[in-house]
């Protein structure tokens, strides 16, 4: 049975970590709770069993979407279950996923459930897709609950791309532009350095600070001190991005930055209307659905929001209310989702909302890498041009010394 290892705060409202033995997270946090702990961070300890496949492998949101598309035309199809995992098991190409589907069909066939079974392999299936499978086996729509995650899946992997095709041309030009700076700082830059010193100029204060630039990077302490502080400050960042208070100043600063805050938000937004939405319409409990959002959400600030939300439900609240005091979703989401309670179409109205958002993060792409590329071009340019510059200039002087 798996050890967890629980972060959050006791009946007195301190701070407060424990370790429990429980077969599936939701168990762990249901334990938990009846021990009167509010849970704000859950993990499964880690063993020292190294698998060499859990480590070079990842099991990816599309190698999700992919499975649950095949195994919902299996069981639609009339396929039994433990026929249907075999089949999808000897096709799996993907090694992690293989393996999990392996045990998740040996214990299918002793007589457990299939979602109790997928609990067991968090790297492959998360409490989202154990929720909603479970959903399916107990309203007996096991396909039509794969067909909804399959789909579910694919909207998240689309986002995933267009977050990332945003974020491809600006490093790329960023990591080329730091490449040339530096081959032409070190190796470029002395070479006239050398020529106008033999021709006697005076050289120029901002020449002279750029060969001051290129004498550090040429310096064999330069090349032992970068790595070191790249490195430090990374590890530093994610000791202190790992603290509670350090993950929610950090995720709200990411909510205020001056491109990408916007993109952020809708992408946010768009993955708790989708997520919440196709939970409700499965048929799962609403607080367990807020548990699993807040869970899945990505973003501090978002879940502290979704788990007051989530409170404000359990009191007679309205969803709509508690999460429009943090004022981290668009005022047109709250709208809607308002609306979607007071009608009873909640479900219909996240999905709604889920699709507005998703074209709005493709838009917000598109604008960004518009706004990004002549950005970058300029940075380049500006780069190159600083180096050329600092070679020209001296040329004054050099004329001056030949007349």
């Amino acid at each position: 049975m798996p050890t967890y290892i629980a972060k959050g705060r006791d009946t007195a409202g301190n701070t407060a970590t424990r370790k429990i033995a429980a077969s599936t997270p939701n168990e762990a946090r249901t334990m938990l709770k009846d021990q009167g702990m509010s849970i704000l961070d859950l993990k499964e300890a880690k063993s020292f069993n190294i698998d060499l496949s859990d480590l070079m492998t990842k099991v990816t949101v599309k190698d999700k979407a992919i499975f649950s598309r095949q195994f919902a035309a299996l069981v639609n199809a009339g396929v039994a279950l433990v026929r249907s995992i075999t089949v999808l098991a000897e096709e799996c190409p993907n090694p992690k996923l293989k393996k999990a589907l392996n045990e998740i069909n040996s214990d299918v066939q002793q007589g457990n459930n299939l979602s109790d079974s997928m609990a067991k392999h968090p790297g492959c299936f998360d409490d989202l897709y154990v929720a909603l499978v479970q959903a399916g086996e107990v309203g007996g729509v096991l396909d039509e609950v794969l067909n909804r995650l399959a789909k579910l899946l694919e909207d998240l992997a689309r986002l995933q791309n267009q977050i990332k095709s945003a974020m491809a041309y600006p490093v790329t030009v960023g990591i080329l532009a730091v490449l040339i700076f530096v081959g032409m700082t070190v190796f470029l830059l002395p070479t006239f350095a050398e020529i106008f010193e033999d021709l006697g100029a005076d050289l120029p204060a901002f020449t002279q600070l750029m060969l001051n630039i290129s004498d550090i990077l040429r310096s064999p302490v330069a090349w032992i001190t970068a790595p070191i502080v790249i490195f430090g400050s990374a590890f530093f960042y994610r000791r202190y991005y790992a603290t509670p208070q350090g993950r929610r100043t950090m995720d709200r600063a990411f909510l205020k930055l001056p491109l990408f805050g916007d993109l952020v938000q809708k992408t946010a937004t768009a993955r708790f209307c989708r997520t919440f939405g196709s939970l409700s319409r499965s048929g799962v409990p609403i607080l367990t659905s807020m548990e699993i959002v807040r869970d899945t959400s990505g973003n501090q600030v978002i879940a502290d929001a979704i788990e007051d939300a989530r409170t404000e439900i359990q009191t007679g609240g309205m969803i709509s209310i508690a999460l429009q005091k943090h004022q981290v979703f668009p005022v047109m989401a709250i709208q809607m989702i308002s609306i979607g309670e007071e009608t009873g179409e909640l479900d219909a109205m996240l999905m709604k909302v889920a699709d507005f958002y998703e074209d709005e993060v493709e838009q917000a792409v598109k604008a960004l890498t518009s706004v990004m590329e002549p950005l970058m071009i300029v940075v380049l340019g500006g780069m190159v041009g600083s180096i050329l510059i600092s070679m020209y200039l001296p040329m004054f002087a050099v004329m001056d010394v030949i007349q």
